[in-house]
């Protein structure tokens, strides 16, 4: 549960950074994907996936985590909220694919697991469902959301270094021992 707790925390403190308003999508520019990819790669699929899930209820229920502020219900229902809905599916994903792939993790396996889970997931959700509460033409909110792709390559980068660190130093990923109730409280 520290785990999942810390990694809750560590997205709300990445949400103190100013959010950077882009000109072609109602979306800003966040660090607190980085998180995302953080969660999932550092302490794996579930834990990843339920640390963020946390986050996302503290900003479901209002508290103002998100850059600017912001958090509640209207910002899910809102143009940014199927990214912020999809961050614990991008954790899980990043997660699980780093266990998979971690007898042979490196740098550029992080970077791949990362690029999946921590972009590819949160544009595959976010991208149809700012489409639709915008109000906007699939197409151009897909190509309105390519300004973003040069900030997240920068984050999986980050992320990557940083997990493939970290599993050198504290592996908190075991890959290969089934998750048991009790794994929350390790």
């Amino acid at each position: 549960m520290a785990q999942i707790a810390l990694f809750a925390a560590i997205m709300v403190v990445l949400g103190f950074f100013p959010l950077i308003e882009l000109p072609l999508v109602p979306a800003p520019f966040t660090s607190q994907t980085l998180g995302v990819i953080l969660a999932g790669s550092i302490i794996g699929a579930r834990r990843g996936g339920l640390a963020i899930l946390l986050f996302v209820v503290l900003v479901v229920i209002g508290l103002p985590v998100l850059p600017g502020g912001r958090g509640g219900l209207g910002v899910i229902l809102g143009p940014t909220g199927g990214f912020i809905l999809a961050y614990p599916v991008g954790a899980y994903v990043t997660g699980l694919l780093t266990e998979r792939l971690w007898k042979h993790y490196n740098q550029w396996t992080a970077m791949l697991c990362n690029l999946v889970g921590g972009a590819l997931v949160l544009y595959a959700i976010g991208i149809p469902w700012m489409a639709v509460a915008a109000h906007l033409p699939m197409a151009k909110a897909f190509t309105g959301s390519v300004v973003f792709l040069p900030g997240d390559l920068v984050k999986v980068v980050i992320g990557s270094l940083a997990a493939v660190t970290v599993r050198r130093a504290y592996p908190m990923i075991t890959p290969g021992v089934p998750h048991t109730a009790g794994d929350e409280c390790a």
